[in-house]
């Protein structure tokens, strides 16, 4: 299948989704041609902020093949990725995503996320609307949790 026809498949998710009362976006994982995944936005179902297409694309595609990098996959998209599910396509290792509507398609609808992009450009100490504080346990130097599983995954 070419990309256009995968693509056309996340694009008519989407427009199920619609149909069934959701939001507009849906989202398929391919990995050596075939579909293993697919996920419809579910953020208002789930009471779930983090239910995005992509996302719930990713966790069946991690289940389905019982590991958490996929780095082998693409990822098709019915709109552009949120900065939330970007990361968590960086995370699996996902090298390259193919998108039909971009941020400036979707503002008109109230969809854009490229506000959410923008604000996380700059540092998370500087961010508006959001308040970052550092406090370790115990005044620890170095992190305790981290060494403790760093010394189990070293056995």
């Amino acid at each position: 299948m070419s990309d256009t026809q995968f693509l056309q498949q996340a694009i008519n998710l989407a427009m199920e989704n619609v149909r069934a009362g959701g939001r507009p976006f849906g989202a398929i994982v391919v990995c050596d041609g075939q579909v293993v995944a697919s996920g419809v936005n579910q953020m208002l179902e789930l009471n779930d902020p983090t239910a995005h297409a992509e996302l719930m694309a990713l966790r069946q595609a991690g289940q389905k093949l019982s590991r958490v990098k996929l780095d082998d996959c693409v990822v098709y998209a019915s709109g552009q990725p949120c900065p939330m599910c970007l990361a968590a396509m960086r995370m699996a290792g996902i090298s390259r995503v193919v998108y039909a509507y971009s941020n400036d398609d979707a503002a008109p609808f109230g969809l854009s996320t490229d506000a959410i992009a923008k604000a996380l450009r700059v540092i998370p100490e500087q961010q508006s609307g959001l308040r970052f504080e550092q406090l370790k346990p115990n005044d620890e130097t170095r992190s305790t949790l981290y060494q403790q599983w760093w010394e189990r995954q070293s056995k």
